[in-house]
C-alpha cells in the first residue's frame, strides 16, 4: 500500500525508557548471563532476549524460565538477578542522541509559555509552532525504575510526575502489558488530563512513540499511534528481513488478538531509526526554539515548576 504522509503535527511524545532512554538492556544482559554461567547454562541468546523486551516483569519471567530451566525456584532467581540489578543500575547512562532529544523537546513549552499559557492555547492554528507534551510509558515497576534513574534526576526532570506511566502503575490493567496498548493510551490520558485550559485534546495520530523493543513497537500501533523504532544492534540483526512486519505491528507477539488492531505493511505509520542523534524534528512537525530562550523569565519561571513537581 502507499504510505501514508499527511499526518498532523506531533503535539505528544511517549517514551519507553529500557533501551531506548537508558543503557539498561545491556546491563539486564549481564545480570542474566552471570546467573546462567554459575548455574552452567551458558548465555541469553538474543532470540530469547528479543522475547522478554518491552514485556511485564511476570510474563518476561516465564518466558525465561521456561527457556532456561534453571535449577532453583523462580523466587530464588529473582531475588539473585535483584541483587545483582541493584548493583549495577545506578551506573547506567542515557543512550545516545536521548539528552539533546529530550531537552529540544522540553524546550517547545516556550510556544505555550512565551505570551502566556491562557493566551497560547486559545485558538492556536496547526500551522503555528506548538509545544510538544511528553510522557513516559516504561514496564519497569517504581523500585526499579528509582535504583535505575536516581542518579539522572535532571535529566528525568523533563517528565513530570504526573506524567510518568510505571508496569506496576494501578491503573494498569494486570495482565494487559506490551504488546498491548493499554500504557500508552494511558500515557497519553495523562497529558490530555493535565493540558492549559482551553487546549483541545491530543489524538492518538498526533502522538509519536518513541520504541526500542518489538513488543513495544507493536502496543505504539495497537495505541494507533505513529511509532520510532529505534531497537539494539542485535534486536535489529534477529529481525533482518522483518523489519516491515516489525513496523506494522504484525510479528505476532501479542498471540491471538484481532489484527484489525494493527497497521498495514509500509503504511508510513511508522519507521526505523539507527540512532536517535541528530533527530529530524521537522519531518514530524516540531519546531524547536533556538536555546537561548531558555534564559528568558517565562522558561525560567516553568523550569522551576517542573523541578518542584518531580
Amino acid at each position: 500500500m502507499a504510505p501514508r504522509t499527511d499526518f498532523p503535527p506531533v503535539r505528544a511524545c511517549l517514551f519507553d525508557m529500557d533501551g531506548l532512554l537508558l543503557d539498561t538492556e545491556d546491563i539486564y544482559t549481564k545480570c542474566v548471563n552471570i546467573i546462567l554461567e554459575k548455574y552452567g547454562k551458558g548465555t541469553l541468546p538474543w532470540s530469547i532476549k528479543a522475547k522478554l523486551q518491552g514485556r511485564p516483569g511476570p510474563q518476561a519471567n516465564k518466558i525465561f524460565h521456561d527457556w532456561a530451566q534453571l535449577p532453583i525456584t523462580s523466587a530464588e532467581y529473582v531475588a539473585e538477578n535483584t541483587m545483582l540489578q541493584k548493583q549495577l543500575f545506578p551506573d547506567t547512562k542515557p543512550l545516545p542522541g536521548i539528552v539533546d532529544l529530550l531537552g529540544h523537546l522540553g524546550r517547545t513549552r516556550y510556544w505555550e509559555v512565551k505570551d502566556g499559557a491562557t493566551t497560547e492555547a486559545k485558538g492556536k492554528s496547526r500551522s503555528e509552532p506548538q509545544r510538544v507534551h511528553i510522557a513516559l510509558a516504561t514496564s519497569s515497576h517504581l523500585g526499579n525504575f528509582r535504583v535505575k534513574t536516581s542518579h539522572l534526576e535532571e535529566l528525568f526532570a523533563v517528565f513530570p510526575s504526573h506524567r510518568r506511566v510505571l508496569g506496576d502503575d494501578s491503573r494498569l490493567t494486570p495482565g494487559r502489558g506490551k504488546p498491548l496498548p493499554d500504557i500508552f493510551l494511558l500515557a497519553l490520558k495523562t497529558i490530555n488530563d493535565s493540558l492549559p485550559a482551553g487546549e483541545r485534546p491530543i489524538t492518538p495520530e498526533e502522538c509519536l512513540v518513541f520504541e526500542d523493543s518489538v513488543p513495544g513497537v507493536e502496543a505504539g500501533r495497537r495505541a494507533g499511534m505513529r511509532v520510532i523504532w529505534c531497537p539494539h544492534p542485535m534486536l535489529k540483526k534477529e529481525y533482518d528481513g522483518r523489519e516491515a512486519e516489525v513496523l506494522a505491528g504484525r510479528t505476532g507477539e501479542a498471540g491471538e488478538v484481532d489484527l484489525h488492531q494493527v497497521g498495514e505493511i509500509d503504511d508510513g505509520w511508522a519507521e526505523y531509526m539507527l540512532s536517535l542523534a541528530d533527530f529530524p524534528y521537522e519531518k514530524f512537525g516540531i519546531v524547536v526554539p533556538p536555546v537561548e530562550v531558555e534564559k528568558e523569565d517565562c522558561m525560567k519561571e516553568v523550569s522551576k515548576e517542573i523541578v518542584a513537581e518531580v
